[in-house]
């Protein structure tokens, strides 16, 4: 007989997916035997925490383009995928959650682990539903995956333990009520319309100063983004899901926007007249232009995000690609090139500043800094760069640059602690072959990285390839870091030891107890040889780093509000002496280049 978890595994597999990230419990009981039947299609891969699964679902979505898949038992375990499928949901990746839920005949009794799965995961998912028959398995997996991958959102399937054990029923009878669905998507041409893509044509030949911002919705815009930006002479900002759509080697390339940016895309936001913004929601308003300084055009295929971050002129509800190539023949080519020259300037002052800050060591204690600046120009062609949420994302953003055909991402709407490490894993078990690199706070790798580690052990003859470094880079200062200086910044208040101090950990011992490549650097002298090493290991690696934590993330602007509550929490401040001495060093070295003798 063929149960209907037979079916259901089957049908994923004709939707294309390859591997199911998640962890066992008996509510998907049935599931779990026929993922031995199906013999590795799809996969089943045992993570350590549901939640891991999720995030490793999304990181699948994203670095693919497929849909991506996950798995949890009824209850404890279907909470536990929640906040990776959140993740999912707010940066719009394709991905289908199937759950276990207890036997119908016990539902409504108040049973062991008997929760309302459809409630719960009503808010996260563009599509919940639960199988409460066998013929309904089909259009219910067809539909699941059909609108995860209209939306760009999650679709969650629930199959109680008896539904999954029963005779599956692949075609339904030939009745009132029965529904015969395919497998079978395809993604249609959204096209801008042509009076909107008129007006905003005039709008952006009439700019003298076009400053441009992309995400990740321009990521299949490539060249069309490139072209429009020398027809207009603009430089072009990058918001952190849009890091790998443009290599950070064009000189027009302003680097990151906002309290993790680049004071090139600062100065260009700040002195902008006309902003086209390609497939981003960026939602700080202190990081665009003041309302009026600009004329706007933005291009989103989700009208519903429309003109909703900017008052915009003209609103191209469309494909980006599809936008920019119907756009390109109505722009005049500017003549004028002296904005672009100064934005090029800008940013070749900024690449300047950054290795500067980064090559500053305070008391033979590492800069982070210098951390992301040593890797930069060691990055392996073709690498994957993954990030988790942290005070060590700032450097990741600033100071890695992106070379043609590398990979990047990171929770970005959600900025949740914990997926930098399970999105790594992800993109290992999709392309075993390339380069995997991740940045992890120490507080994210105590919080669920350490654990995949043996994720990682378990799975090491399929990511352990010698050829392909892959390496976890785990910033050690005792500190959560990020929250601390939020506390400074926006609070007022000094840092609280009670919540923001963290245990010292020695994380590449334990990589070695678990057989992986183990690396701790503590000297600022040392850390180039130390990626050295990591990037040359036959092993996975931790690659720990014991940083300062003392090292501002200074954002391009300080907002007058902001620094004064940093001003007021540094009087009382723990680390007040040591704070206040970089800081003011680090300050001193952004103006360096104008004080008598620079350069002679």
């Amino acid at each position: 007989m063929t149960e209907v978890a037979d079916y259901v595994l089957q049908r994923l597999a004709e939707w294309g997916v390859k591997r199911v990230y998640g962890y066992p419990g008996d509510g998907i009981n049935g599931l779990l035997g026929a993922f031995d039947r199906a013999a590795g299609d799809p996969e089943f891969i045992q993570v350590r925490h549901e939640e891991m699964a999720a995030f490793m679902a999304c990181a699948h979505a994203k670095f693919t383009g497929e849909v991506g898949c996950c798995t949890a038992t009824s209850g404890p375990g279907a909470v536990h995928l929640l906040n990776g499928l959140y993740d999912a949901k707010l940066d719009h990746q394709p991905v289908v959650a199937v759950v276990g839920q207890q036997k119908r005949l016990s539902l409504g009794s108040h049973y062991q682990q008997e929760i309302a799965l459809d409630r719960l995961f009503a808010d996260v998912s563009e599509f919940c539903q639960m199988i409460v028959h066998p013929a309904q398995a089909r259009h219910v997996i067809d539909r699941a995956f059909k609108t995860a991958l209209t939306t760009r959102g999650v679709a969650t399937i629930i199959i109680p333990e008896d539904v999954q054990e029963a005779e599956a029923q692949p075609s339904p009878p030939k009745a009132h009520g029965s529904v015969f669905s395919s497998v079978g998507w395809s993604r249609p041409r959204a096209l801008p319309d042509p009076g909107e893509l008129r007006k905003a044509a005039d709008v952006l030949n009439e700019g003298t100063k076009v400053a441009m911002l992309i995400g990740q919705g321009a990521a299949k815009a490539q060249q069309e983004v490139t072209e429009v930006a020398e027809l207009l002479g603009a430089g072009v900002a990058k918001a952190l899901l849009g890091r790998e759509v443009l290599p950070d080697d064009l000189p027009f390339v302003t680097g990151p926007i906002g309290l993790l940016g680049s004071k090139a895309s600062d100065h260009m936001i700040k002195n902008c007249d006309t902003l086209l913004m390609v497939g981003t929601s960026f939602p700080y308003s202190e990081w665009l232009p003041d309302e009026g300084q600009a004329k706007g055009v933005e291009i989103d295929i989700d009208g519903r995000m429309i003109g909703i971050r900017y008052p915009m002129d003209a609103h191209l509800v469309a494909d980006a690609k599809e936008a920019l190539r119907a756009l390109i023949p109505l722009l005049h080519r500017k003549e004028d090139r002296s904005w672009r020259e100064q934005i090029e300037k800008d940013v070749r002052e900024w690449n300047d500043l950054c290795d500067r800050w980064a090559s500053q060591h305070f008391e033979d204690t590492i800069n982070p800094q210098a951390v992301a600046a040593e890797l930069s120009p060691r990055l392996p062609d073709d690498c994957i760069l993954t990030a988790d949420s942290g005070s060590g994302t700032n450097w990741w953003a600033r100071h890695l640059k992106l070379r043609q055909g590398m990979r990047a991402s990171l929770s970005g709407t959600l900025a949740t602690m914990g997926p930098g490490t399970p999105y790594a894993i992800a993109a290992r078990f999709a392309y075993p072959d390339r380069p995997v690199i991740a940045f992890v706070g120490d507080g994210a790798f105590q919080m669920n990285g350490m654990n995949e580690m043996i994720t990682v052990k378990r799975y090491l003859d399929r990511l352990g390839n010698p050829a392909a470094p892959f390496v976890f880079c785990v910033f050690n200062n005792q500190d959560l870091n990020q929250v601390t200086w939020e506390q400074r910044a926006m609070a007022g208040d000094p840092k609280y030891p009670g919540s923001q101090t963290i245990p010292d950990v020695p994380y590449a011992a334990y990589a070695e107890l678990l057989g992986l490549k183990g690396i701790r650097c503590e000297k600022p002298h040392e850390v180039g040889a130390a990626w050295d090493e990591a990037l040359a290991s036959d092993r996975p690696v931790v690659l720990e780093f014991k940083v300062d934590r003392e090292i501002a993330p200074i954002p391009p602007h300080i907002v007058a509000a902001q620094g004064k509550k940093a001003a007021k929490a540094a009087l009382r401040d723990p680390e007040k002496v040591g704070i206040t001495a970089k800081g003011v060093r680090q300050k001193l070295t952004e103006y360096a280049e104008h004080l008598p003798g620079r350069g002679r």
